[in-house]
């Protein structure tokens, strides 16, 4: 998808003065992925992408006895309590969600709100998202970019037919725009239900499902209700309630009044279908080495 910027890191590895080859970027396709992992020269495998992909990824790494890590998919929910400040939120949500233009394993993917600021979290989230500058990915006040190919453009567009086709309402967005690029508007969705592909599916694009709960107990179940567990964020004045509820929260990384972000310091990765292992930090150098037992008597 990005080989002019795989290159670039390459060419950063060069410019710094580590020896050729330490870090070689290889652009090929499937098979040849599949002949390196196979090869005698291939140690160890780290996969970020599709599920779909990691699952063979891991096949063939586990077929060869190979270390592996998988970074996968995300549909990470952003809970919104009862005492939340929804000007603060609301300024972090659409953030949240257009992150790389909501192409991003842990933009925030489903919003679920408590019942009883739903309609002004709904009011505040919506007008954030009209702001947003559409346009150039390369000018610096651009908020919102291109999707990755036709492809993606194609199914954000059957994701977002599926909802309204089931009930949903648009409250803002809701289709492509014409013109050069794959450029889809940023849509916010209400009304939704859990049947809806929105919900069920990962949405890699500019698209806001919002989901309108009881209460907590509901959020945390509602956010749960997911064959993914990547991130996930909590929204509430009430800290010591947030941590409480993060523990019940499936998910690799919990965020308490923050967007989801990873940081070289601390283990990323997710859990259920959003992957094995963790990387970065600690923990991620971890995956990639041998513990030796040496006994001296």
């Amino acid at each position: 998808m990005v080989p002019m910027c795989a290159l670039a890191i390459e060419e950063a590895f060069k410019l710094v003065g580590f020896p050729e080859n330490v870090f070689k970027i290889i652009i090929t396709n499937h098979n040849m992925v599949k002949f390196l992992i196979n090869s005698k020269y291939i140690d160890a495998v780290s996969f970020t992408g599709s599920v779909e992909a990691g699952s063979r990824i891991a096949q063939i790494s586990g077929k060869n006895i190979k270390k592996f890590v998988l970074e996968l998919g995300g549909s990470d929910p952003f809970i919104v309590l009862e005492d939340a400040d929804i000007n603060f939120v609301c300024s972090n949500a659409a953030n949240a969600r257009t992150i790389n233009s909501g192409q991003s394993c842990i933009a925030a993917k489903r919003f679920i709100v408590v019942r009883n600021i739903a309609d002004e979290f709904l009011s505040h989230f919506t007008e954030s998202m009209k702001s947003l500058k559409i346009g150039n990915p390369l000018d610096a006040s651009t908020d919102v970019g291109p999707l990755s190919n036709k492809q993606q453009l194609e199914k954000l567009e059957v994701q977002v037919k599926d909802a309204i086709k089931k009930g949903a309402r648009i409250e803002c967005g809701g289709k492509r725009i014409e013109g050069k690029g794959y450029f889809f508007e940023p849509t916010v969705i209400s009304d939704v239900k859990k049947n809806m592909r929105v919900v069920k599916e990962e949405v890699f694009g500019p698209v806001a499902p919002v989901i309108v709960v009881r209460n907590e107990k509901e959020a945390i179940d509602v956010a749960n209700n997911s064959e993914l567990g990547l991130g996930a964020s909590i929204w509430t004045k009430d800290l010591e309630k947030g941590e409480r509820l993060a523990r019940k929260i499936q998910a690799g990384a919990v965020f308490i009044n923050g967007i989801v972000k990873s940081d070289p310091k601390m283990p990323f990765g997710g859990i259920k279908k959003s992957g094995i292992g963790r990387e970065l930090g600690y923990y991620g150098i971890k995956e990639f080495t041998n513990i030796k037992s040496v006994v001296v008597n």
